[in-house]
């Protein structure tokens, strides 16, 4: 399949041809809503295909997710100003005692190349700072990540905390990282399990499509 050359960019995480292709295109009245459907989209969909067909590992997807985030920041003021609506809003954070964010910050640059606005609360959230910020706006996904066994328990005082607060109806809540399984997020009550960056913007999609 042929690319275009700010997709295969994207693909090679080559940052410097990607903004400078970016900003031609703006430059020749290109919609940024274009640029983002036809060759952002495009070229991060195809980076999670090669992820999950074991053509691309780790590091390839974060040369690719810092093409992307570089890219959003040129594209998205200008999304906003055309007052583009996103596909949805996600909170994302990994859980309290839990300082690792290489997974977590890839999701969030992924969602934020398919066209979410993403909220990034960072490391080692507590449930409290989850509930604030999926107050701010209803239809909130939360979406919580860890790597340790021994904080994966916190993934479930989220859920619990939101049932306490009221709005746990209101709220979808996906969970991920390396120990975490389906049978856990059933368990714990979650809403949908993803074990990569790829597959959790198809979830994160296929919930608010309904």
């Amino acid at each position: 399949m042929t690319f275009s050359p700010i997709s295969q960019s994207i693909l090679d995480g080559d940052v410097d041809v990607v903004i400078s292709g970016v900003n031609s295109l703006l430059a020749d009245n290109v919609s940024p809503l274009a640029i983002l459907d036809e060759h952002v989209v495009t070229a991060m969909n195809e980076a999670g295909k090669r992820f999950e067909e074991g053509d691309f590992f780790v590091p390839d997807l974060m040369l690719s997710a810092r093409a992307v985030q570089e890219t959003m920041k040129i594209i998205d003021p200008l999304l906003k100003n055309m007052g583009r609506e996103k596909a949805g809003r996600v909170v994302i954070g990994t859980v309290r005692g839990d300082h690792h964010d290489i997974g977590k910050n890839l999701v969030a640059v992924m969602l934020e190349g398919g066209g979410f606005e993403v909220l990034d609360l960072g490391v080692n959230v507590s449930p409290d700072k989850f509930i604030a910020a999926a107050k701010e706006r209803q239809g909130t996904i939360v979406a919580l990540s860890a790597l340790l066994t021994t904080t994966m328990h916190e993934m479930k005082n989220v859920i619990e905390l939101l049932k306490e607060s009221g709005i746990r109806d209101d709220v979808k809540v996906i969970i991920g990282g390396a120990p975490v399984t389906n049978e856990f997020a059933q368990l714990i009550g979650a809403d949908g399990y993803s074990d990569n960056a790829s597959a959790a913007v198809t979830l994160a999609r296929n919930i608010v499509n309904g």
